[in-house]
């Protein structure tokens, strides 16, 4: 998978275009609003999970030679 946070911005941008079109019936509106409403919640995880990875990384950069020893070998076969 090869997504971007810029990518997201894409997609919300995307659909705000669809509910914003001129001429949707009700049936149309209520289907894209369902779907705004599923790509809003997905992309609250998707940045809280991002939110998250730069904490991560910054506690690494900052006292990452306290943290390291304790960290499991990633990428090493034993």
């Amino acid at each position: 998978m090869k997504n971007k946070l810029a990518d997201l911005n894409n997609h919300l941008f995307a659909q705000l275009e669809r509910l914003s079109e001129e001429g949707l019936t009700a049936e149309q509106i209520e289907q894209e609003s369902t779907r705004a409403d599923a790509i809003v919640a997905l992309s609250d995880q998707v940045l809280r999970n991002a939110d998250l990875q730069l904490k991560a990384v910054t506690i690494l950069a900052n006292h990452g030679d306290r943290f390291i020893p304790m960290l499991p070998m990633i990428g090493k076969s034993e």
